[in-house]
């Protein structure tokens, strides 16, 4: 048997087509046991996600996890599921829609975009075959910030399936974008929207996902990333510490995570009767399970049982122009010498403000 997939046969003279593929983490098919069932047996399978040995670990994961776990995890999904489906998968659908709508005004040339989860469906091999036809992919994962539990396990399942062809396209991977201009102006400006239609907080709390100290400590880059993510937004608001906090959510298991945690920061400025405290969660470009449950639902009764006054929630970039904007102008950069690009007098406007406004944070005068 033949170690290849099949593939369309090629044929001389054929332009070279571009495909575009963004990656987000993955969902459940459904809000129910079996489903998170198998949600949980892939995801908590990977070991990139668990770095335990695996004669230890999988009898964990089958044993105990995997028996106990999705029911639990089943009841927290149904409380955000949304009429059309899950969060993630919601947002994630209409990015790339928008996205297609961007880059077609922006691109001369045929461009594919697809998207696929690196857990769950639509997988990354299926989002890999629509994209067959395509000689050059760009793998932009939609996490800002890069960890080797998100962005590497995301390239480790694509060059996984790329083995499985003869005629390998070409292809670049978009590593993060933590730090762009787009980004972070999308980002704060998000904050300002929702800050003047419901006021500033006293304090706001910047959370991202958390991971295992042991990470940093093997020369992961992500608490970095997140850092700078952090102060970045934090200057572009005009805030500084102790206005603001950095914080890691959803720990997992005993061992040392990122701290502080986002948890125990709340319950301390509950305790502290602090007025109103606001969280934004950067590391997230679309509301999930760990915004719109863990923090809007869990992290609020926490802060207001341990005294605090006000909590505000205040969403994800989910399909704001800015951000697609944003997501336009990460693609296009890395899609450089692959596409013919119309000239755009209102985006090269939109980019040169964001510039100066960037300029002008890091001290510029004028």
């Amino acid at each position: 048997m033949s170690f290849y997939r099949a593939e369309p046969p090629y044929q001389h003279g054929t332009p070279a087509q571009t495909g575009i593929l963004l990656v987000n983490l993955g969902t459940p098919d459904a809000p129910t046991t079996g489903s998170l069932r198998s949600y949980l047996k892939q995801f908590l399978s990977d070991p990139r996600i668990v770095e335990i040995p695996r004669l230890i670990w999988l009898p964990i994961l089958h044993g105990i996890i995997l028996n106990t776990r999705p029911k639990k995890s089943a009841a927290r999904y149904a409380k955000i599921w949304m009429s059309e489906g899950s969060p993630l998968k919601v947002h994630t659908e209409r990015q790339t829609k928008l996205l297609r709508g961007y880059l077609g005004e922006r691109i001369k040339s045929p461009l594919t975009i697809e998207y696929a989860m690196r857990y769950g469906k639509p997988s990354i091999a299926s989002g890999l075959a629509s994209l067959r036809h395509c000689e050059r992919i760009l793998v932009l994962p939609l996490y800002p910030q890069y960890a080797a539990s998100t962005t590497g396990s995301t390239f480790d399942a694509v060059f996984q399936e790329l083995r499985h062809l003869r005629n390998v396209p070409a292809v670049r991977m978009v590593k993060h974008y933590h730090d762009h201009a787009a980004y972070i102006a999308a980002l704060a400006q998000n904050v300002n929207d929702y800050w003047m239609n419901n006021g500033r907080p006293e304090k706001l709390i910047i959370s991202f996902h958390g991971v295992p100290r042991s990470a940093l400590d093997k020369g992961d880059p992500y608490h970095c990333e997140c850092q700078k993510t952090g102060r970045l937004l934090a200057e572009a608001l005009g805030w500084e510490e102790p206005r603001y906090q950095v914080c890691f959510q959803s720990r997992f298991g005993r061992a040392e995570w990122l701290q502080p945690y986002t948890i125990d920061a709340l319950q301390k400025l509950g305790k502290e009767h602090i007025t109103r405290v606001d969280v934004v969660c950067p590391g997230f470009v679309s509301d999930c399970l760990e915004t719109l449950e863990e923090i809007a639902i869990e992290a609020k009764a926490s802060f207001l049982n341990s005294g605090g006054k006000e909590f505000h929630y205040i969403p994800c970039l989910n399909e704001r122009a800015d951000w697609v904007h944003a997501l336009c102008e990460i693609a296009l950069e890395n899609l450089h010498g692959w596409v013919s690009v119309r000239y755009d007098a209102q985006a090269a406007q939109t980019s040169g403000r964001m510039t100066r406004q960037r300029a002008l944070a890091l001290g510029a005068k004028s």
